[in-house]
């Protein structure tokens, strides 16, 4: 797969996840989750900007539309969520912890085969990124 291409089904799992994080804050069963997934909605929405950025400036042409199975490289399950009960909500958190721990290892595997240096320092920040917020989603107060 091409870095651009890369880089385009990264965007696509940012804002899934940021519109992910926003539902569950609305859906939050404590004020202390709805800050946490708020953070992490405004966390997410700064990732896809900053990817935004790098593909405008490496890949100006990039122009793809992802297929199914390129948006499966990082999103686990529907992307839009219905949360209408604590099953749902459980999981919907499921979906997202997989989800996140799916992106760190496409991240990872892109940091592994990106010859670009100016590209490097991002990949190599992402997949811990993303393994922080598995572990926020493990450890949430009540």
């Amino acid at each position: 797969m091409s870095p651009a291409k890369a880089f385009t089904i990264a965007a696509y799992g940012e804002s899934v996840a940021a519109y992910r994080y926003r539902t569950l804050a609305e859906k939050a069963t404590s004020d202390a989750r709805r800050e946490i997934f708020e953070e992490m909605a405004v966390e997410e929405q700064g990732h896809h900007q900053r990817i935004e950025a790098l593909i405008r400036k490496h890949f100006p042409n990039t122009d793809f539309v992802l297929a199914a199975e390129d948006k499966e490289l990082v999103i686990v399950g529907p992307r839009m969520l219905e949360i209408s009960d604590a099953e749902s909500y459980d999981q919907a958190l499921e979906m997202i912890w997989k989800s996140e721990r799916r992106t760190g290892s496409m991240y990872a595997a892109l940091h592994a085969c990106t010859t670009d240096e100016s590209l490097r320092p991002f990949l190599k920040e992402m997949p811990d990124e993303c393994i922080e917020h598995a572990e926020r989603l493990k450890s949430l107060p009540a």
